[in-house]
């Protein structure tokens, strides 16, 4: 590399979530940037909306091959390989369409089940009386529950299972002995649910599937699989844009009056929720399958890109005044938060109405909801997949 080459940045930047990382508006010169990842690798972090748009709609970027062996990597892998990229392992078993049935939000009244369930534990905090932590007594139950719920195993399992997700989000440069043993540990239980009769749900469904020839293919490891990662990614993915939707909340007490006022403009405030949400904490990752010119840079077969989503949904050159919070704004819903092109996550629509029932019940019944403590006194989680607090103290 020649001598007037600028520095590699260390990614990913700050894992606090209650403001952008610093370093973003460097990048707004020079959207497509070399970086080194906390494996050590050399990789392009790609920031304007258009070129992270063309990353992650181009079929030249792929997400599966970010496992292959020898590749750079963002960390060590903390799942099996063959797990990263699981909606095409999914597809390729033919159970997309099982999967996608179980987390729609229209089956089986699950939205009827989320309001519930979202009205039961705030009857909770309220009877605790405040200050209550947020996370552990609303975020992280309504997240887990829905899962147990759309898996059909018993919600009493739900903390065994979430138990796993500290480790297995974790971003680390070499490889950790735990995330192994969780591993071992969560497939086995999803391989006992297949067999026991008291199962329902997307679980009862894929065991019954055993008994059809045309999945004669299928194993149980593969079935167990599609339980155990769609606990995992789908519980810390809603559970961390809700946590951070209400962090975005409680940093705009104004934003959160107009919702009070008109709680009907809920579902159009999420996706602006979204849109400056920080719960990715690092870049959506693509392996390079052929040279490409992006963004006046020649980017090189095999050559690692991610995508920084903040810097996206914050791009001056899409969004007016990107930073202000605003529930009125007409493209906040054109924001990367999901992703793009063939990996868009499927359960966008699930994610989102989680989200608009939680928020809808806090107002509700906790309409004068604020922080117990300073922002500046919130501890967030380093080295993990998600921006997080540890804890979320209020109080109403």
């Amino acid at each position: 590399m020649s001598t007037d080459t600028p520095a590699l940045l260390d990614f990913p930047f700050s894992a606090r979530g209650d403001r952008l990382p610093p370093e973003i508006e460097e990048l707004r010169a020079e959207p497509v940037r070399r970086v080194r990842t906390i494996a050590g690798d050399e990789a392009w972090l790609v920031s304007s909306y258009a070129l992270c748009k063309q990353v992650l709609e181009d079929p030249r970027f792929s997400l599966k091959d970010t496992s292959a062996p020898g590749v750079p990597r963002q960390y060590a892998l903390t799942i099996p390989p063959e797990v990263v990229n699981n909606m095409g392992n999914i597809t390729g078993a033919g159970l997309r369409r099982a999967v996608l049935k179980a987390i729609n939000p229209k089956t089986d009244n699950l939205t009827g089940w989320m309001r519930e369930e979202a009205e039961i534990l705030v009857d909770g905090l309220l009877r605790h009386g405040a200050p209550v932590d947020l996370r552990a007594g609303f975020t992280n139950p309504y997240a887990e529950n829905l899962h147990c719920r759309i898996l059909g195993i018993p919600q009493a399992d739900a903390q065994r299972l979430a138990s796993s997700l500290d480790i297995a989000f974790m971003n680390s440069a070499c490889p950790v002995t735990g995330a192994r043993l969780n591993w071992d540990r969560d497939m086995a239980y999803m391989v006992e649910r297949l067999d026991d009769p008291a199962t329902s749900g997307l679980m009862a469904e894929l065991a019954a599937l055993r008994e059809d020839p045309q999945y004669a293919h299928l194993t149980d490891e593969m079935l167990a699989t599609v339980g155990v990662t769609l606990f995992g990614a789908g519980v810390i993915s809603t559970m961390g844009f809700l946590t951070m939707a209400i962090v975005s909340l409680l940093q705009n007490p104004d934003v959160w009056g107009q919702l009070r006022e008109a709680p009907e403009k809920i579902p159009g405030a999420v996706d602006e929720l979204l849109r400056v949400n920080l719960s990715i904490a690092d870049g959506l990752p693509r392996l390079a399958l052929e040279d490409v010119t992006l963004g006046g840079v020649e980017v090189r077969k095999g050559e690692l890109m991610l995508v920084l989503v903040e810097a996206a949904n914050t791009d001056p050159a899409v969004y007016a005044d990107p930073h202000r919070v605003d529930i009125d704004r007409a493209d906040a819903g054109t924001h990367l938060s999901f992703g793009g092109g063939p990996h868009y996550c499927p359960a966008t629509a699930l994610g989102k109405r989680h989200t608009e029932i939680a928020l809808a019940v806090l107002l509700e019944k906790m309409p004068n909801l604020q922080l117990a403590v300073p922002m500046d006194q919130l501890v967030w989680r380093t080295r993990f997949m998600k921006r997080l607090p540890e804890r979320l103290p209020v109080l109403w």
